[in-house]
């Protein structure tokens, strides 16, 4: 792995976790479902743009084709559409907890599921995560949680882990912008149903919503998503995984000091034993 694939996939992994909390800052103040929508809207359009832009076509594989609506519905409309609900009563900070279980999950539906061969330290992984994560929520059930939103967050996780797996083959064939901007669009059309549905489409803007739906639309949207293609197509799905074991430190970080939450220490020594398990099954993968 050369420095620009370490830079790529450090930056990808701060972005990445910093859209917690621009994503509380919205939902806060925003319908989850509609504002979701008009984001991915948004995103799909610009990504859409720069492909076209960069000389890329329509013309994609079969298997990126499949990639994109999984893709699209999986991370964009349920992942990141249940998240946004769910942080209307569940800090940020939990909500990115959750989600950087996602490679433990993405093991464990490989080992027991796909059959993928998982060698020990693989295994020692993944009960040492989820004992972190067992810590994390055992602390937090003892306070005030909303249920509902804790149930929705652990969704979310298992849909980015299905998306995560269906990303096997979408960096191949060139059109990397292009399948970014298209799975975006996926998401919103689905999200633009659910909303119209569910939700008033009403949006009552200023100036904070404004910067932060600006931040999650243009940053994390569109930038990590194509850093996290590139890298993938660089040094392939499992060794760019490694770095979502920086996600739980940085999620919880960043929600820390622009949202003022409060972490205790179960929550700190939660985190540190996530991202040592998640590190030793990442690390399992590429010695198998």
């Amino acid at each position: 792995m050369d420095i620009k694939a370490i830079a790529m996939g450090l930056a990808f992994a701060l972005i990445w976790s910093s859209a917690f909390t621009s994503a509380r800052f919205i939902v806060t103040q925003a319908p989850p479902l509609t504002i979701s929508a008009l984001r991915f809207l948004l995103a799909g359009l610009i990504a859409i743009a720069i492909a076209r832009a960069m000389g890329q076509t329509w013309q994609l594989t079969r298997v990126q084709w499949r990639s994109v609506v999984i893709f699209g519905v999986c991370q964009n409309a349920i992942y990141l559409g249940l998240n946004f609900v769910a942080m209307q009563t569940v800090e940020a900070s939990l909500a990115a907890i959750i989600a950087s279980s996602m490679p433990l999950l993405v093991g464990l539906i490989g080992w027991v599921v796909l059959k993928d061969r998982l060698p020990m330290l693989g295994v020692v992984g993944l009960v040492t995560g989820f004992g972190g994560v067992a810590l994390i929520m055992g602390a937090r059930l003892s306070g005030q949680v909303d249920m509902l939103g804790l149930g929705l967050c652990v969704i979310a996780a298992l849909a980015l882990a299905v998306a995560t797996l269906a990303m096997r083959g979408a960096s191949s064939g060139g059109n990397l912008m292009m399948v970014v901007g298209l799975q975006m669009l996926v998401g919103c059309a689905v999200l633009a149903v659910c909303a119209a549905f569910f939700e008033e489409m009403s949006i009552y803007w200023n100036l904070e919503l404004g910067l932060a739906f600006a931040y999650t639309t243009l940053v994390p949207g569109i930038l990590a998503t194509f850093i996290w293609f590139v890298l993938v197509a660089r040094i392939g799905a499992v060794k760019a995984a490694t770095f979502h074991f920086l996600n739980p430190f940085f999620g919880v970080a960043i929600a820390a000091v622009f949202l003022g939450e409060q972490l205790g220490v179960w929550d700190l020594i939660g985190v540190a034993v996530i991202t040592a398990g998640i590190l030793a099954v990442q690390l399992s993968k590429q010695r198998g």
